[in-house]
C-alpha cells in the first residue's frame, strides 16, 4: 500500500513524486515510456521554472547537461525588434531550455534520491474504485504481460494531455477552446545560441538553443493548415522560416539538420475537472494549451509545487486531503488562466493593429521591454503589465 501513485515522470509527475517522498510519503511513479526518451517539447524553461530547479536542489545538474544560460530574448514582429530579458525568478536572470530525455531523467532521479519508487516501461490500463472513490491502478507491462494492482491513497494523473486517469476518472472539462496551430520543428548545428521569437500574420517561427551546439527551429501555422504541413513538413518549416525569419533561413542553410521533423496538429487547449475522490490531475493531465507561448514545462513545476504544499502533512486525514486538492484545483485555475487567455490570442497568428502599436512603443524603452519579456515569463502578473508610464508613451507615439 503507498500513500501516493504518480502515473506519469515527466515535468509535472517527477517533481510531485519527488516532492511528496521529500514529505515523508511511500510514492510509486508509473511511466509508460523506458527512461531516458525524448518527448514534443519546445524545451524552454521560464525564470519561475528554473528557480523551481534551484530550490528542488537539481538547477546544478540541469546546467551541468551544457544546456546553454539563456538571459536574452529578441523578439521581431513586422517592423518591431525587442531585445531585452525577464525580469529575474529569486534571483535567476537565465532560461534554460535542456533536450527532454535529460531533463526528465534528471527529475525522475531527483525524485528516486528523495525516496520514490520508480517504474519505467509501465502502462496503466484501468484505476480500481471502492465506493466511487479511486484507491489504485492497474498496471502492467507496456509490451504486454500479466497486470497487477497497486494500492494508494491518493493517485496523481501527470500522464499527458490524452491522460489514461482522466479518462478512467471520467474527468470533465471545464474550459474547452478550439486548437489553434499546428507546429513543426527540427534541430540545426550553427546557429547563434540566442533564443529569438519571430511574428507575422499567420506564422510564427522560435529559435531555442539546447544541449550540445544544437538550436530548436520551430514553425507555427493556423490549425487549418495541418493537412497541408503534415504532407510536406520540412518543406513546410522551411517556408515558414524563410518568409518570417528570412535571417534565420540563411543560418539553417549555412548550417546542418541534425535530426528528423518532429510536431503535431494536436494541440488542445482545456481545463478538465482537477480532482475527484481519490484523485488528482496535474500538468497536461488537467490543463492543456498550445506551445506557442512555451508554459508547459514551467507550469508543470507550478502544479507540482502547489499540490505539495496544499497536501502538506495532511495526506493521511481524508477529510484534510479532500480539503487541500480543492485548495489545489482553485489556485491552479487563478494562477493559469491568465496565460490560458494569453496564449489563445498568441494562437490566433494575427497581432491586431494596436498590439503591434503597443510593441512598438515598449521596444523604445529597455525597461518595458523587459517588463514585457517578464510578462511571458511569468515574473510580473498580467495584469500589471500596462503602467501609466507605458499609456503615457503609448499616447506620445499616437500623437507622433
Amino acid at each position: 500500500m503507498y500513500d501516493v501513485i504518480v502515473v506519469g515522470a515527466r515535468a509535472a509527475g517527477a517533481p510531485a513524486a519527488m516532492l511528496l517522498a521529500r514529505a515523508g510519503y511511500r510514492v510509486l511513479i508509473l511511466e509508460r515510456a523506458r527512461f531516458p526518451k525524448d518527448t514534443l517539447s519546445t524545451l524552454y524553461i521560464h525564470q519561475p521554472g528554473v528557480a523551481r530547479l534551484a530550490e528542488w536542489g537539481v538547477l546544478p545538474a540541469v546546467a551541468g547537461t551544457g544546456a546553454p544560460a539563456l538571459d536574452a530574448v529578441q523578439y521581431t514582429i513586422g517592423d518591431v525588434r525587442m531585445e531585452g530579458c525577464s525580469w529575474p525568478a529569486d534571483g535567476h536572470h537565465a532560461a534554460y531550455a535542456p533536450r527532454r530525455h535529460l531533463l526528465d531523467a534528471i527529475l525522475a532521479e531527483a525524485a528516486v534520491q528523495a525516496g520514490a519508487e520508480f517504474r519505467d516501461n509501465c502502462s496503466v490500463s484501468d484505476l480500481v474504485f471502492e465506493d466511487d472513490r479511486v484507491v489504485g491502478v492497474r498496471i502492467g507491462s507496456a509490451r504486454g504481460g500479466n497486470s497487477t494492482v497497486e494500492r494508494a491513497r491518493l493517485v496523481i494523473g501527470a500522464d499527458g494531455m490524452r491522460s489514461t486517469v482522466a479518462a478512467k476518472a471520467d474527468a470533465p472539462l471545464l474550459i474547452e477552446n478550439p486548437a489553434l496551430t499546428c507546429a513543426y520543428y527540427s534541430y540545426w548545428s550553427g546557429l547563434p545560441a540566442r533564443f529569438r521569437l519571430y511574428e507575422a500574420p499567420g506564422s510564427w517561427v522560435g529559435t531555442v538553443p539546447t544541449n550540445d551546439g544544437a538550436t530548436l527551429v520551430a514553425g507555427y501555422f493556423p490549425q487549418d493548415r495541418f493537412h497541408d504541413v503534415r504532407g510536406d513538413a520540412l518543406n513546410a518549416l522551411l517556408a515558414c522560416v524563410e518568409s518570417t525569419a528570412p535571417e534565420v533561413r540563411e543560418q539553417m542553410a549555412a548550417g546542418e539538420r541534425l535530426e528528423r521533423v518532429h510536431g503535431t496538429g494536436d494541440q488542445r487547449n482545456f481545463f478538465r475537472q482537477a480532482t475527484g475522490p481519490g484523485w488528482v490531475l496535474i500538468g497536461d493531465a488537467g490543463h492543456h494549451k498550445d506551445s506557442i507561448t512555451a508554459r508547459g514545462i514551467t507550469d508543470g513545476f507550478y502544479q507540482a509545487q502547489l499540490l505539495a504544499d496544499c497536501i502538506g502533512d495532511g495526506l493521511q486525514d481524508p477529510a484534510r486531503l479532500q480539503a487541500a486538492l480543492e485548495q489545489f484545483a482553485t489556485e491552479r485555475l487563478e494562477e493559469l488562466m491568465p496565460h490560458y487567455r494569453s496564449t489563445l490570442k498568441t494562437g490566433r497568428l494575427a497581432a491586431p493593429d494596436h498590439q503591434i502599436a503597443l510593441l512598438r512603443a515598449i521596444s523604445t524603452s529597455p525597461e518595458l521591454s523587459a517588463r514585457y519579456f517578464s510578462t511571458m515569463s511569468g515574473v510580473c502578473p498580467l495584469d500589471e503589465f500596462l503602467t501609466p508610464e507605458l499609456l503615457d508613451l503609448m499616447a506620445d507615439q499616437v500623437a507622433a
